[in-house]
């Protein structure tokens, strides 16, 4: 299995929130953590980014139920 990193810019278009709404969010402990590659380079492992998607999709759904 090919693990695919993924640059913020990436992550952004695919989670619609802007680099300062993440970086909140990591903060918060809310938002997958990325990897750091070097000096001030990071990446989001894809499989992170989609597994939080569908968390937000659940929460979404559950909460439209109650």
């Amino acid at each position: 299995m090919t693990t695919r990193l993924l640059r913020r810019p990436e992550v952004e278009k695919l989670v619609r929130l802007s680099r300062s709404t993440i970086y909140t969010r990591l903060e918060q402990g809310t938002f997958p953590k990325p990897i750091p590659l070097g000096g001030r380079l990071v990446a989001w492992v894809e499989s992170d980014i989609h597994e939080w998607i569908e968390s937000r999709i659940k929460a979404g759904r559950v909460n439209d139920e109650a």
